[in-house]
């Protein structure tokens, strides 16, 4: 018998329970995917992030605090970088005024964290003032949550200032670096 076929043999009251537990599935299904929007939104806010993004075996959730705008930079985890670490508590300082007297277009941090110019203490800066940069080069990285995020710049250009410096901690928003 195919299995849209009705049956005769089956009591409508045990239709009725299949119904029934179909519907309390996908009502489990929907308050779960609530409860994770719900953890998602408040690590937003918790942590001071522009987006965040959840998925699961079957489900993706993916949000974002503004639309896109010029100088947004992307953001990944920085792929076997070594862990660079303030040598104390004191390397963690404020960052520069994020509204310099600087040419060029602006490398905003994306989120709150440590910003670091090297991918670990006693290296090279990935980029200094002068340097070309890319597309998609990496320019810097800012700790969050123990997690290293890359900084890679959106434009080509030449590095004209740099007003964030290694170890401060940066706000959604702040200019890391501007490019020409």
């Amino acid at each position: 018998m195919h299995p849209d076929t009705f049956d005769p043999k089956i009591p409508s009251h045990r239709l009725q329970q299949v119904h029934s537990t179909s519907a309390a599935f996908v009502h489990n299904k929907f308050v779960a995917m609530n409860d994770k929007i719900d953890q998602l939104a408040d690590l937003i806010k918790e942590f001071g992030l522009e987006k965040a993004k959840m998925s699961g075996e079957d489900w993706s959730v993916e949000f974002s605090k503004n639309a896109p705008a010029e100088g947004v930079v992307a953001m990944a985890p920085a792929a076997g970088a070594a862990s660079p670490t303030p040598t104390s508590d004191a390397g963690k300082k404020p960052a520069a005024d994020s509204t310099p007297a600087s040419k060029g277009t602006p490398i905003n941090s994306p989120m709150m964290g440590i910003f670091y110019s090297s991918p670990s203490p006693g290296s090279p800066a990935f980029v200094k003032e002068g340097d070309s940069v890319s597309v998609g080069q990496v320019v810097g990285l800012i700790e969050a949550m123990k997690v290293f995020n890359e900084i890679v710049s959106p434009i080509a250009g030449t590095v004209s200032s740099m007003p964030a410096e290694s170890g401060a901690l940066v706000h959604p928003g702040d200019a890391l670096i501007y490019v020409e």
